[in-house]
C-alpha cells in the first residue's frame, strides 16, 4: 500500500465519513473515524475533494465498534455501525452545533441533553426493494447496496423490528414463487402496536395462485398484506381483512393514533414518545392558549398539545392527513379544542399568516426542506408583532435547514434558548433535533 494514501482523520462529516486533507484536497473517507490513521482508495475525484473508502486502519480509534450486522459495508441502510453508539450521539450533537454556527451564525444558550432510545430493532417504517435477478436465479429483498442501484443480498437486518427482519429471506422466497415476481419492485413496512402491515407494490394484479400464496404467508407469519397498484391513494388491504387497525399510542397523554400504511409516522415509536414529552415541556402549553402546529401530519403533536387544554390549529399540506388528524382528534375526545386545515406551507406569506389569527405559541415540524417561507411570515418587527408568537418549538430532521431557519428567526427578534439532538435513527447519519425559540 502506497504511503501517499495514508492520512489522519480530523473529524466526521454529516454522512458519518472521516474527513482528512491531502494534496490540497478534502478527502471524505467511508469507514474511517476521528483520530484514526488510515489508508484509503478514492472512487470519485474532483478538483477540490475526493470521495474514498478506507482500505487499511493503521491506528484505530477507541470509539471503533464491531458492526453487529453481517451486511454492514455492503448494504447502504446504515453508515455508522462501526462507531460506538454513544459516540454516534456525540457526533450528531456536534453536527447540530456546527450547523447552527457555521450556517446560521447562531448558538443556543443551552444545549439540551441528548435523547437516547434502543439502538437495535427500533425501525418500524421502511421501504424495502425487491429485485428478481435472472443471472443469480433468485429474488433479492433488501435495501440498496452502498452507492448502487443494486439490491443487497440480505438475510437479516439489525435495525428493523426483529419479526420483520426475520421475514426478509422468507419474503424473498415468497416473491420468487409468484408469477408477478418481475412486477413487484417494493415492499413497504408499517409496524403498528397490534398488527404488522406489508404493502406490496404490484405493477400487475396477482393471479389467483399468487393470491393463495400471499394469504397462506400472511396467516402463517401473522402479518397483514396490503397491495399498492399506483400512487399512495391506491393502498388497499388484501389479507386478512379483519386485522386490527394500524395504530400507535401515546400513554402519557392517553392518546391512540390510528394510521394507514401510506400516512407518515415516525419510524421509531418509542423515541417518538420521548420526543413528544420533551416538546411539550419546552412548549409548556396552558389551558386557554392559542397554539398552532405547522406540518401537523396526523396530529402527532397537535393532540398532546390539545390534551393540555390549549386551543390548537393544526396545518398540513396533505388533505388526506388533515382528514386523518380530524378523525384522531374525535377518537381521542379532542375535537372541541382542535381545528385542522390543509395549506401549502411552502407558499406561506405574511398576509396569509395574519389571516390565521394570533397565536401564543407555535410548534413547527417540517420535512427536510425546512420552513423558510413560514418563518419569514412571522411579522415581529416594525410594529407588526401582534401575530408573532412568543415561543416556538422547532422539531427538525435536517440540521442545515434548521440552522438556516434559526438565523431567520433571530433576525426577526427571537432568541435560540436551547437545542439538542434526539437519536431517532441509531447507526445512520440522520440527525433529528429540537430547538426552542423565544421572542425578545
Amino acid at each position: 500500500m502506497s504511503t501517499e494514501n495514508r492520512v489522519t482523520i480530523e473529524s466526521l462529516d454529516q454522512e458519518g465519513r472521516g474527513v482528512a486533507h491531502a494534496d490540497g484536497k478534502v478527502i471524505f473517507i467511508e469507514g474511517a473515524l476521528t483520530g484514526e490513521t488510515v489508508s484509503y482508495s478514492s472512487y470519485r475525484k474532483k478538483p477540490s475533494f475526493e470521495l474514498a473508502q478506507v482500505t487499511q486502519i493503521h491506528k484505530s480509534s477507541s470509539m471503533r465498534a464491531q458492526p453487529k450486522c453481517i451486511h454492514f459495508g455492503v448494504c447502504g441502510g446504515c453508515s455508522m455501525q462501526h462507531l460506538d453508539a454513544n459516540a454516534q450521539v456525540a457526533v450528531k450533537q456536534r453536527i447540530l452545533e456546527d450547523s447552527l454556527w457555521h450556517i446560521g451564525k447562531v448558538k443556543a444558550e443551552t444545549i439540551l441533553p441528548p435523547i437516547y432510545g434502543q439502538t437495535w430493532g427500533y425501525r418500524e417504517r421502511a421501504r424495502i426493494s425487491v429485485r428478481h435477478v435472472i443471472k443469480k436465479g433468485k429474488t433479492l429483498v433488501g435495501f440498496h447496496e452502498k452507492r448502487s442501484s443494486f439490491v443487497a443480498e440480505m438475510q437479516s437486518c439489525e435495525i428493523l423490528t426483529p419479526k420483520i427482519a426475520a421475514l426478509i429471506p422468507l419474503l424473498a422466497e415468497l416473491v420468487g414463487s409468484l408469477s408477478i415476481r418481475d412486477k413487484l419492485p417494493q415492499i413497504e413496512v408499517a409496524v403498528g402496536e397490534f398488527v404488522d402491515a406489508l404493502v406490496l407494490r404490484v405493477m400487475e394484479p396477482p393471479t389467483s395462485e399468487d393470491e393463495a400464496a400471499l394469504r397462506a404467508f400472511a396467516d402463517k407469519h401473522e402479518i397483514q398484506f396490503w397491495l399498492q397498484s399506483g400512487g399512495p391513494d391506491t393502498f388497499v388491504p388484501f389479507h386478512p381483512l379483519n386485522a386490527p387497525q394500524l395504530s400507535y399510542s401515546l400513554p402519557e397523554f392517553g392518546i391512540t393514533m390510528p394510521f394507514a400504511p401510506s400516512e407518515f409516522t415516525q419510524v421509531n415509536s418509542a423515541l417518538n414518545r420521548v420526543m413528544i414529552s420533551r416538546a411539550m415541556r419546552l412548549l409548556d402549553p396552558q389551558p386557554g392558549e392559542l397554539i398552532a402546529d405547522f406540518f401537523c401530519g396526523l396530529g402527532n403533536f397537535t393532540l398532546p398539545i390539545a390534551r393540555s387544554g390549549a386551543q390548537v390549529l393544526g396545518i398540513e399540506g396533505s388533505a388526506a392527513l388533515v382528514v386523518r388528524a380530524k378523525q384522531n382528534a374525535a377518537l381521542n375526545g379532542l375535537a372541541d379544542n382542535t381545528e385542522f386545515a390543509a395549506m401549502n406551507l411552502f407558499e406561506m406569506t405574511e398576509a396569509a399568516f395574519a389571516q390565521l389569527g394570533s397565536f401564543d405559541k407555535l410548534l413547527i415540524d417540517p420535512p427536510r426542506d425546512g420552513a423558510m417561507e413560514l418563518v419569514r411570515s412571522l411579522s415581529c418587527g416594525n410594529g407588526g408583532g401582534e401575530h408573532a408568537p412568543y415561543r416556538i418549538v422547532y422539531v427538525s430532521c435536517n440540521p442545515a435547514t434548521l440552522a438556516r431557519d434559526a438565523a431567520e428567526l433571530v433576525q426577526r427578534g427571537y432568541v435560540l434558548k436551547s437545542a439538542g439532538v434526539m437519536n431517532m435513527f441509531p447507526h445512520t447519519s440522520h440527525v433529528e433535533s429540537i430547538a426552542l425559540f423565544e421572542r425578545m
